[in-house]
């Protein structure tokens, strides 16, 4: 059984992770392991766009995704899972792939979805980037 797994949130899409958030929680409670629950905010750090946004919206957006993350484990998982939650900033496979290292995960459990079929095609989606490089094996649960 897998011992340390790594479920990724996204916090924009809650039909996504309350797919896959249930498959992560009765995997650990199967195997006795350890649950890292991890959500990324995305980096904006562009000029561009950073130009057009007020003055400490990285900061808040971190501060309020930080207390999305900790309700969604208070409300979904329970204390018999040892837990440990984590908000990274940055490309969000990138942040994953460090969190797999980082955590020693040797199961990810991630959701897929596809809001957009040509961005999808022109950029591939996280969870692709995630299956090509990671060294452990990875669930993912469609919707």
């Amino acid at each position: 059984m897998y011992k340390t797994i790594l479920v990724t949130i996204d916090l924009t899409h809650k039909p996504s992770w309350e797919l896959a958030l249930p498959e992560a929680v009765a995997l650990a409670k199967a195997g006795g392991g350890v649950l890292h629950v991890l959500s990324v905010v995305p980096n904006i750090r562009s000029p561009l766009v950073a130009g057009f946004l007020q003055e400490g919206f990285e900061t808040h957006a971190l501060t309020e995704a930080n207390s999305q993350l900790s309700s969604i484990v208070e409300d979904n998982i329970d204390n018999s899972i040892e837990t440990h939650v984590h908000l990274a900033h940055g490309v969000v496979h990138t942040e994953v792939l460090k969190a797999i290292d980082t955590y020693h995960a040797d199961l990810v459990v991630m959701a897929s979805h596809s809001p957009d079929r040509v961005r999808e095609f022109l950029v591939g989606s996280q969870a692709d980037r995630v299956v090509r490089r990671s060294p452990v094996s990875v669930l993912i649960v469609r919707n």
